[in-house]
């Protein structure tokens, strides 16, 4: 199953891609992928008998949003792939390194991404997004932390590497930029088939590969991620964690490379889609 939410900037629709290929409208049995939605799919409630009830829709050629409303929060984990670690000249954490994601950078898979003003170290970062789908505090282990993931999307964690890094050390007013975090196309849930732990992930400007890994050069799997933050904040249904980039970001080129308006991004995640973005500049 595959979840999307599709239509203008907020006035999307969600549906469903079963596993025939079928799409079908997900109302009037759920208004949104929210909270509500999120706990009953990651509670094992909505199944294919469920959805097979729902209309069968042609496939809509509109705008693709991201696959869930605004996030409660997006937490981000930096430095958690060995290979970026070594790109970077850092050495590898002994624990996750933890930061925040202002939600409202979250749109759409192929929606543009803005260079903001006064912004000249633009880069890109193809992640594996983990999507909260239970009300988590205190988890007792990665068994449990499991247990409430209601699914996983492709991120692009759009990073200011000179607002991040040189304006003051504050890895926030770097990530936190207007269309920073497109997000999808699908919400895909937990399965046998899909393995977050071995995953091929790539991305390409302008058609050129920049990024190529796999998400078992992860130095904190999944389920330890949930875990670890659980002992810190309460995670919510609806909450993203980004789990990290693998080499091949803009920062880590010889000489850096960035990102300039005209620019074309490509990403996907196996199993979970892909996006294309226009990088133009802020209006």
């Amino acid at each position: 199953m595959k979840f999307l939410r599709m239509g203008d900037p907020g006035d999307e629709a969600p549906f469903v891609i079963d596993s025939s290929g079928h799409t079908r409208a997900l109302r009037p049995l759920f208004e949104d992928i929210d909270a509500h939605f999120l706990s009953d799919l990651t509670q094992g409630n909505i199944t294919e008998d469920v959805l097979g009830t729902l209309p069968i829709v042609e496939p809509s050629t509109s705008r693709i949003g991201a696959p869930l409303p605004r996030p409660g929060k997006i937490v981000c984990i930096g430095l958690n792939y060995s290979d970026h670690a070594e790109e970077s000249g850092m050495p590898i954490p002994e624990e996750p390194i933890v930061f925040m994601k202002d939600p409202l950078t979250v749109v759409g898979p192929h929606d543009p991404i803005h260079i903001p003003q006064n912004s000249h170290k633009t880069d890109w970062e193809v992640e594996l997004g983990v999507v909260i789908g239970a009300q988590c505090r205190y988890l007792k282990d990665e068994h449990e932390a499991s247990q409430n993931i209601a699914g996983f999307v492709v991120s692009n964690d759009v990073s200011e590497r000179e607002f991040q890094l040189e304006r003051g050390g504050q890895w926030d007013k770097g990530k936190s930029c207007e269309t920073f975090n497109p997000c999808g196309p699908w919400l895909v849930p937990p399965s046998q088939d899909l393995h977050p732990g071995n995953l091929d992930m790539w991305l390409a400007v302008n058609g050129v590969e920049k990024q190529r890994g796999n998400t078992s050069k992860m130095i904190f799997s999944v389920s330890y991620v949930v875990w670890y933050l659980s002992q810190f904040m309460v995670l919510a249904p609806g909450d993203i964690i980004n789990t990290g980039t693998p080499p091949g970001v803009g920062l880590g080129m010889k000489p850096p490379e960035f990102l300039v308006p005209g620019d074309v991004v490509t990403l996907g995640i196996e199993g979970l889609g892909t996006q294309q973005s226009m990088v133009i500049a802020a209006p």
